[in-house]
């Protein structure tokens, strides 16, 4: 102790060991290793399958039914450059290139049906789509569960009526022998005459699909309501943030992703506005008004065997489609969300 006492301090600093820099070498240590250390190897396809070979094996029913429901069919949408026949076949049936798409598009009973549907999209865009998100919203602030549950299973049970009951339904209450018509003829006014009116057609639609589907589409809504952190509105009402403050800073950026996405696929489907609910309304308002693609592919070409002119219209619909997707999904990508796909390199 006395020696080590009487020795000089450079000399006791020399000797002692570095505290200073033992804890940064240790700490650099495992940043060290971790940079050197490497992923782990991918599995090889055959251990993979091996491991895997039970989910496997329950995919087989449904890429079975996409098989032959889907892809196989779509193989013969060959016929749209041929002159088909039933009698001759997709062999024997001879070869026209581009006629049928020159003939289709040429055709003004066609721009009139596309003109149709895409001002029914465009009209139901805008009036049907924020409907199912105003249910969820409304019916997510309902704070009794079981009044919820009611209220929720009696607002999607249209969605599992059929077209013809629907438009019954309708016809039975605001067509011109409905149900309002002869109140108003029993104090003295005259019917309504909806059913049978053109001009009202885009709005009697309208509202068939909103009674019909919005209470379904309100389902996926309320699951993403769910996912939404409730520790947000309780700290925006701590800090004194109203009931609206809340919906438009917590609940409208929480659904924005599934809205987003719900948009996308539904401009996808632009010009597939449905065809029973037209094809049951077209004689009563005629063709002008409920004309739309699906019902101009049946009357046009299927009705009367012209089977690669309506190959040639469907076609058409789906390549317009593709081109609507591809467009809505890179807007989602400049307003910042994923969208249906994005990429990752």
């Amino acid at each position: 102790m006395l020696d080590r006492m009487l020795r000089p301090r450079s000399a006791v600093r020399a000797a002692a060991p570095d505290t200073a820099a033992a804890p940064q070498g240790a700490a650099r240590t495992p940043r060290d290793s971790r940079k050197t250390k490497h992923r782990p190897a991918a599995k090889p396809l055959r251990a993979r399958l091996r491991q895997d070979w039970q989910l496997l094996l329950m995919t087989v029913p449904a890429l079975g039914l996409l098989l032959v429901f889907h892809y196989i069919p779509t193989l013969g949408n060959i016929i749209a450059f041929q002159d088909y026949s039933p009698y001759r076949g997709i062999w024997d049936s001879p070869f026209v290139g581009f006629d049928n798409f020159y003939w289709l598009l040429t055709d003004p009973a066609f721009w009139d049906a596309t003109l149709n549907t895409l001002t029914i999209t465009a009209f139901q865009l805008v009036f049907y789509f924020p409907v199912p998100i105003a249910l969820a919203i409304l019916l997510d602030s309902v704070l009794s569960p079981r009044i919820r549950m009611l209220l929720q299973t009696v607002v999607y049970m249209p969605h599992f009526f059929s077209w013809v009951l629907v438009i019954t339904l309708f016809q039975q209450i605001i067509g011109g022998a409905g149900l309002i018509s002869q109140m108003l003829r029993q104090h003295g006014y005259e019917g309504l005459d909806i059913m049978t009116n053109p001009d009202t057609f885009l709005l009697l639609v309208t509202a068939e699909v909103v009674w019909k589907d919005a209470g379904w589409g309100m389902i996926v809504f309320l699951a993403a309501l769910a996912a939404i952190d409730q520790n947000l509105y309780e700290a925006a009402a701590v800090d004194g943030a109203s009931r609206w403050r809340r919906l438009w800073h917590i609940t409208l950026p929480g659904l924005r992703p599934v809205i987003v996405l719900l948009l996308i696929l539904r401009l996808g489907d632009a010009l597939n506005v449905g065809f029973e609910q037209f094809f049951l309304q077209r004689d009563a308002v005629g063709q002008q008004a409920a004309e739309v693609l699906d019902t101009f592919i049946y009357w046009q070409t299927l009705a009367v065997g012209e089977w690669s002119y309506g190959a040639a219209a469907g076609l058409v619909k789906g390549v317009v489609g593709l081109v609507l997707i591809l467009v809505a999904n890179k807007v989602a990508h400049m307003l910042g969300e994923n969208g249906i796909y994005r990429r990752t390199s």
